[in-house]
């Protein structure tokens, strides 16, 4: 079992959950509701909505805390096949000269904790193709943002991946989806102001704030065809959806140095 709880995409909303905080009671997101025919996959810290269609993730979800945000072992760029995948995953052969990185949707930086958390952030369904401009710029900003935000709040929920639609082109002899826009939502949990927070961002370089690319998760959900905050009750759920209010996060700079992702 795992001990987190999930979201998925690349745009991050942003939103208060006042009345939350105010009764102390704070109910747990779940995990996403995506495509059915997705593959679910748990790991020792993140979970995947991996795609049988497409042949990437559509989501990857988990928690990172302020504690896990301290680096303990190093990156290990060990790119491996998913063994709970038994057909249809990635190789390294379907990057070779594709012209493309291997982008992390957990990022390493995130699972830097332990060894086997980040072994598993290699995981080659926890990867999609990226420009290099795109993985080595903005989303790796968005990236330390992220884990800012975990030391500012103590611990935030995170759902990331791509925007998935027919007619997108493909790489590889697996015929790994190239997306061209990516989504992240977040949410603070913790009192005593509850928040949540999503983007979407292009697939290529930018030199435009993170600001530029916050929207709403309902946006998100539109977006994508994934529900994030089901489990929730449907008032409370409405609420933390349609705010989108980006100055009710820090937006300092970024505090840790770490390699790109």
């Amino acid at each position: 079992m795992m001990k987190r709880i999930y979201l998925p995409f690349l745009a991050v909303v942003l939103i208060t959950w006042t009345a939350l905080a105010q009764t102390g009671s704070i109910p747990q997101p779940g995990l996403p509701k995506g495509n059915p025919t997705d593959l679910i996959l748990h790991h020792t810290g993140y979970s995947i909505g991996y795609s049988k269609t497409y042949h990437i993730a559509e989501w990857v979800a988990y928690e990172l805390s302020a504690e896990e945000t301290r680096s303990v072992v190093k990156r290990t760029n060990r790119f491996v096949p998913d063994p709970l995948l038994s057909s249809g995953s990635a190789t390294n052969t379907d990057y070779h000269r594709a012209g493309y990185d291997k982008g992390h949707l957990a990022p390493s930086a995130d699972m830097c904790y332990s060894q086997q958390t980040m072994a598993e952030s290699f995981y080659l369904s926890n990867m999609s193709p990226q420009t290099p401009a795109f993985n080595r710029g903005i989303w790796k900003q968005l990236e330390e943002q992220v884990r800012n935000w975990a030391i500012d709040e103590k611990a935030v929920y995170i759902v990331t991946g791509p925007v998935l639609t027919s007619g997108l082109p493909t790489i590889g002899p697996h015929r790994i989806t190239v997306p061209k826009y990516f989504y992240k939502v977040i949410l603070d949990y913790t009192q005593p102001e509850l928040k949540s927070i999503g983007f979407i961002i292009p697939n290529e370089g930018s030199t435009l704030p993170l600001k530029h690319f916050v929207v709403s998760i309902d946006s998100v959900e539109q977006v994508t065809g994934i529900d994030f905050f089901y489990a929730l009750p449907d008032g409370e759920e409405k609420i933390i959806e349609r705010a989108s209010d980006a100055n009710q996060w820090s937006w300092k700079g970024t505090r840790s140095k770490q390699d790109k992702d």
